[in-house]
C-alpha cells in the first residue's frame, strides 16, 4: 500500500532534520504544496519558528514572468513564509531523503483574487460576494486556472501532482475569525448558498432557459426554513424538494457542465506539458453537486480525465465506493486520512481504517498532515504504516 504524507515547504526549509524524519515514517512519497491558499500552520519541531502565517494565497516558486505577462489574474509571490524557490529548495530535499515528490496544487481558492478583482467571485442569491471562491464559469478564470495548474503542477522533479479544488468552491470556507456556525445550513443549504449569479452564471441560467433573477428569488424563498432553523436532513432529494425539482436539476446540469469542461480542460493541459508517466490526480467528491477543496465530481467522468482521485476518509471511507464501482485498471484512490488528532484525525486507528479503505477499493494512503502533526501522532502513524507492510 503506497503511502503518501502531505507536507508544506516551511516544514522542510530551514530544519536539516525534516525530510529523513517524514522518510521515517514509512512513505515512499510526500505532496509537497507548491501553490496554497492563505493559512495559519503550527510548525511543532521546526528549530527556528512555530506559527507560519501566509497571509495570502501564492505559489511557493518563483512565477515564470512571460507565462503571465500582461494578464491581469496571475499567481501571487509569497512572503517571508515561502521565499524564493522555497518548493525547489523542500523538493530537493525530500528527494534526497529517497521520498518521491508530487505537486499539491490548490486552485479555486483564493482570498486575495476576490478582494483585488471582485468581478471574479462567486456570487450568491442574495448578492453577496464570497471572494474565497473564484467562479469557475468565467473564460478568464478558467484560463488562468488552466495556466496555474500547468506551471505549478509540473515543478522540476515532480513525478505527478494532486490538484485541489478543481471545481465548484462556495460558502463553506473557514475564513479568518469564522462565524457562520450559527446557522446549520446542512447539505442542502449549503448548495443553495452556493449557488453563483455573477454574470456569467446568469448567462448560463439564460442558456438554460431560465430567468436569472426569478432564480435567485427561488433559492431566497428555498432558504426561508434554512433561517428559521429549520435544517433540513438529507442531500440531493432536499435540494429538489426545497428548490423544486425542475429548477433544482437545471442548476445542477449547469454547474455539472462547467465542472466537469473545466477539469477536462485543466487535466488535458497539465497532460499535455508533462512527461510521460506523469500521474495527475484530483481531490474530489462523488457528489457532483458538493463544493469545496474536495470538489464534486461524476466519478465515471472524472476516472476517465484523470489518473485518479484524493478522496476524503477520515471518519469513515464511504465516499470511496462510487469511484469503486467505475475504476478501471491503472486508476488511483487514495484514500486521505488526516492523522493529526488535534484536527479531528485518529492515528492510533490509522492500520484498522486504511484494512477498511482497501476493502472498498483503496489503492493507496493519504496522510494529512506530516508538518502539523504531533511527536506522538506521528509514532502512530509510523506503527501503522509498519503494520501495513
Amino acid at each position: 500500500m503506497r503511502a503518501s504524507a502531505f507536507v508544506y515547504p516551511w516544514d522542510v526549509n530551514g530544519d536539516p532534520e525534516a525530510a529523513a524524519r517524514v522518510a521515517g515514517l514509512g512513505v515512499r512519497q510526500v505532496t509537497l504544496a507548491s501553490a496554497y491558499h492563505s493559512t495559519r500552520a503550527l510548525t511543532p519541531r521546526h528549530p527556528r519558528h512555530r506559527v507560519v502565517t501566509a497571509s495570502h494565497a501564492a505559489v511557493l516558486y518563483p512565477a515564470d514572468s512571460g507565462r503571465w505577462q500582461g494578464r491581469r489574474l496571475r499567481p501571487y509571490a509569497a512572503g517571508d513564509w515561502a521565499p524564493g524557490d522555497a518548493y525547489g529548495e523542500a523538493a530537493d530535499a525530500l528527494a534526497g531523503a529517497g521520498l518521491d515528490v508530487h505537486t499539491w496544487v490548490v486552485l479555486a481558492h483564493n482570498s486575495r483574487l476576490g478582494e483585488e478583482f471582485p468581478d471574479t467571485s462567486v456570487v450568491n442569491a442574495y448578492g453577496d460576494r464570497y471572494p474565497w471562491a473564484p467562479c469557475v464559469a468565467q473564460p478568464e478564470t478558467r484560463a488562468y486556472l488552466t495556466d496555474l495548474a500547468v506551471e505549478a503542477a509540473l515543478r522540476p522533479g515532480a513525478a505527478g501532482t494532486e490538484l485541489e479544488s478543481l471545481g465548484w468552491y462556495g460558502f463553506p470556507h473557514l475564513h479568518a475569525h469564522d462565524k457562520t456556525a450559527g446557522v446549520a445550513l446542512g447539505d442542502a443549504g449549503t448548495y443553495l448558498m452556493s449557488l453563483c449569479f455573477c454574470p456569467a452564471c446568469r448567462d448560463g441560467c439564460t442558456d438554460l432557459g431560465l430567468d436569472a433573477d426569478a432564480s435567485a428569488a427561488s433559492v431566497r424563498r428555498a432558504l426561508e426554513p434554512v433561517w428559521r432553523g429549520e435544517t433540513p436532513a438529507g442531500g440531493w432529494e432536499v435540494v429538489e424538494k426545497l428548490l423544486g425539482a425542475e429548477l433544482a436539476t437545471a442548476t445542477r446540469a449547469w454547474r455539472d457542465s462547467v465542472a466537469r469542461s473545466l477539469q477536462t480542460e485543466v487535466v488535458g493541459a497539465v497532460r499535455a506539458a508533462a512527461p510521460e508517466g506523469f500521474r495527475i490526480l484530483l481531490h474530489a467528491d462523488p457528489d457532483s453537486y458538493h463544493v469545496g477543496a474536495n470538489a464534486g465530481v461524476d466519478p465515471r467522468h472524472v476516472l476517465t480525465v484523470a489518473d485518479g482521485v484524493v478522496v476524503p476518509c477520515t471518519g469513515g471511507a464511504g465516499l470511496l465506493t462510487p469511484f469503486a464501482e467505475h475504476a478501471v485498471a491503472g486508476n488511483v484512490l487514495a484514500a486521505n486520512f488526516t492523522v493529526v488528532r488535534g484536527m479531528g484525525g485518529s492515528p492510533e486507528t490509522l492500520f484498522e481504517d486504511v484494512t477498511r479503505a482497501t476493502g472498498l477499493g483503496a489503492t493507496e494512503v493519504r496522510l494529512y498532515h506530516a508538518g502539523l502533526a504531533s511527536e506522538e501522532d506521528l509514532a502512530l502513524v509510523a506503527r501503522a504504516l509498519a503494520r501495513l507492510g
